[in-house]
């Protein structure tokens, strides 16, 4: 019978088990992800743009909680489908499709229709050039608003100043990373709208290569709003980079802090002494804290240290 014949001894004669097994592993180089919330109208013209320019890859759509048929239009597609039973958020949908991906290379993008699948080569050229993750950096163009493009600008300066490292665009959702390094952070990564930021501020402090490719985020497929609320938001994305840079990279944050202390404390003195000749307590409280702080940031790099020691 076909297909159970004995090779000859000393010959290799591929099956059909291992023809199929070696199209299934070459189709599952590349995992596009794709968050979605109420998206069903973008995805009929997006998907089978995907389609068009990597026809071997696996397409994952995470339908978030959506009320409008998000996932069934993403099935009859082709696409492979997670479904939440309610929206848990885009960095839970993230976290989904990262986890059900098979690729070894992971590319997320928006399914909104802001982000050109033309793009995605680039950035997957990029990629083979030795880096673990591969940005795609909006022009600043792209932003609708100039309060968006100042809090952008800000948090690019902010960010880049935590790590080290020049960061061009911090909340992009449109990456392609290593799926080994990028699951290493996982538990790291918030249900909410800033997993861009932390992903790529883990990435840099852990020593993972990352670069940037410029792209040009078009408009949203008619009938997609954003989901995120500048003030809100912003306040939120503000706070989880002060928290990545008390994880990863302490001193840069408690150093500054504890020098601006001791610099009023010692301001302080020079002006009780010029006025009185004398030391008052309160510049000794101040010199005591910016002390404590000093200690603090110490003990925090260290932890800080142990804690990258486990993603060797």
């Amino acid at each position: 019978m076909e297909g159970f014949q004995q090779a000859a001894p000393g010959r290799h004669q591929p099956s059909r088990y291992s023809k199929t097994m070696n199209q299934e592993n070459a189709s599952a180089e590349i995992s596009l992800i794709l968050p979605a919330k109420n998206e069903a109208k973008a995805l009929k013209t997006l998907l089978p743009a995907l389609r068009r320019i990597l026809p071997d890859a696996e397409i994952i759509v995470v339908d978030d909680g959506s009320g409008d048929g998000t996932g069934d239009v993403a099935a009859s597609l082709g696409a492979r489908v997670i479904r939440h039973p309610y929206s848990m958020g885009n960095g839970a949908a993230i976290k989904s499709g990262a986890r059900a991906a098979r690729g070894k290379t992971l590319v997320f993008m928006d399914a909104d229709g802001q982000h050109d699948p033309d793009d995605i080569p680039r950035l997957l050229a990029r990629f083979r050039r030795g880096y673990k993750m591969v940005v795609g950096a909006r022009h600043p163009g792209s932003h609708a608003s100039w309060p968006r493009r100042f809090a952008n600008h800000f948090y690019n300066r902010l960010a880049s100043r935590m790590t080290g490292f020049n960061i061009e665009d911090l909340t992009s959702g449109f990456r392609a990373a290593d799926a080994e390094c990028f699951r290493k952070f996982l538990y790291l990564l918030p249900n909410g709208f800033s997993y861009p930021t932390t992903s790529t501020m883990a990435f840099f402090r852990a020593g993972f290569p990352v670069a940037y490719e410029p792209i040009h985020a078009g408009k949203r497929e008619k009938g997609s709003s954003s989901h995120i609320r500048l003030l809100r938001d912003g306040l939120r994305f503000f706070l989880i980079i002060l928290k990545i840079g008390t994880l990863f990279s302490p001193m840069r944050l408690f150093l500054p802090v504890s020098a601006l202390i001791f610099a009023t404390g010692l301001a302080y003195y020079g002006y009780t002494y010029w006025m009185w000749h004398k030391l008052t307590n309160m510049s000794v409280i101040l010199f005591l804290g910016s002390l404590f702080v000093f200690m603090m940031g110490i003990v925090s790099e260290q932890i800080s240290s142990l804690h990258y020691r486990f993603h060797e």
